[in-house]
């Protein structure tokens, strides 16, 4: 009985069988296979295009993000006053959370720095060489000498490279710091002045540090600002710096005692905002990109509804229903949606992955730098591939395929047999 019936066979409804047929057979107007293929070849560059620029976007904002933190901290606590008597006592407390992984106290303050005839404004921060290093990152983006060269009570100094330049000084030269605080005299009020030695130079790829900021030995900054044995604050450094905004909240309960908490996201939280707003309009651009080719699938169904009038005609005569007649079209629309982005993102990840080797490809082939590391502060293209926005887009360029068959689909179920067979 097995072998009279043979194998069974799976059985595919005859709308998608049809629709694949139509998709991949040789058409009378080969006009139509042309508008096919610019459609599916849109859909894939656009859904390239948008995979490849969403990766660099989040490769620069990675990129950024990191170079800030080089300098600032994750977390920051200091006082109202912008005093921190008892900070080692606070120390204590925050090093009991379990996801701080570092703390360094410092003192910051706005001063003068003068060379001959330069002046230039700037930021002074006084740290422990010792302990900075877990919470930022100076030591690795010393250019010029090094930041254990400062110690306490020999007054050195570590400038940034941009501030450096302009002030036209270099290791070994000496630059004189003017504190904000006065120093009451007979002959009234005189600022305070304090000559450091230039130790070495900083460079971390972000201008607003660059340009200005000054580091000394927290003991010196202390005398300079005469604060005592207090300190502005402390740095923190966590185990998650994207969970930041929940540590701090955490801390904020449990600490004794009033103080200023700030994270990474406040302190540069236009920046970032800015970032994520810019990236969201490239998304919307872009995605206008594979719009436009996705309703060329419009045009594609309906020169092949026109072509494929009796057809449907004779599918209708055999007892096909209006909704089979619609299937059938929306399959043939929705394959073209379905290779294009398929096509779309396995190139757009390719590219995205190997960004860094394409570029110097591309600015070998046309003979410029197109990022120069003294503008950008990068010397390659940073690139990082988020998977979740590879699946968000291949899914809105397979939405937008669908929603285009909808109307020739709905067009092709109205066909009416006696019209189309009237002229056959």
């Amino acid at each position: 009985m097995a072998s009279a019936c043979g194998r069974l066979r799976p059985v595919l409804p005859y709308e998608l069988l049809i629709g694949l047929r139509y998709t991949r057979a040789k058409r009378r107007n080969h006009f139509i296979s042309f508008i096919s293929m610019t459609s599916m070849a849109g859909i894939a560059l656009g859904v390239m295009a948008l995979i490849v620029v969403l990766s660099v976007m989040n490769g620069f904002q990675a990129e950024l993000r990191s170079r800030i933190l080089g300098v600032a901290s994750h977390l920051e606590i200091s006082g109202f006053n912008g005093h921190l008597d008892d900070w080692r006592d606070l120390a204590r407390q925050v090093a009991k959370h379990p996801e701080v992984r570092g703390m360094a106290p410092f003192v910051t303050g706005q001063a003068l720095l003068v060379q001959g005839s330069e002046t230039k404004g700037g930021l002074i921060r006084g740290l422990l060489p010792a302990e900075e290093g877990k919470v930022a990152e100076f030591a690795s983006h010393m250019k010029t000498g090094k930041l254990d060269d400062l110690r306490p009570g020999e007054f050195n100094i570590v400038l940034g490279a941009d501030l450096a330049r302009s002030l036209g000084v270099f290791t070994g030269d000496k630059v004189a710091v003017i504190a904000p605080q006065g120093v009451v005299t007979p002959a009234g009020m005189l600022p305070r002045l304090k000559q450091f030695n230039v130790v070495g130079t900083f460079q971390m790829g972000m201008f607003e540090y660059d340009a200005g900021l000054a580091l000394v030995h927290l003991e010196d900054a202390q005398k300079l600002y005469r604060m005592g044995d207090a300190v502005s604050g402390l740095r923190v450094k966590l185990s998650d710096m994207d969970r930041a905004p929940w540590v701090l909240r955490e801390l904020a309960k449990s600490l004794l005692g009033d103080f200023y908490l700030t994270d990474w996201t406040m302190s540069h939280a236009s920046f970032f905002q800015a970032v994520q707003i810019e990236k969201r309009m490239m998304f919307i651009i872009l995605t206008l990109i594979v719009a436009v080719a996705a309703f060329n699938i419009v045009s594609t169904l309906v020169m092949a509804v026109t072509d494929k009038q009796a057809d449907i005609a004779i599918l209708r005569t055999l007892g096909a229903s209006p909704r089979s007649i619609m299937t059938v079209f929306m399959v043939q629309g929705s394959l073209i949606g379905v290779i294009g982005t398929l096509l779309g993102v396995v190139l757009g990840v390719l590219l995205a992955l190997n960004v860094e080797t394409v570029v110097p490809m591309i600015e070998q082939a046309v003979g410029m730098d197109l990022f120069p590391a003294d503008v950008y502060y990068i010397s390659k293209l940073p690139s990082k591939l988020n998977w979740p926005d590879v699946f968000t887009i291949g899914g809105v360029a397979l939405l937008l395929s669908f929603l285009a068959t909808l109307y020739p689909s709905w067009r092709a179920a109205r066909v009416q047999p006696a019209e189309a067979l009237r002229y056959e």
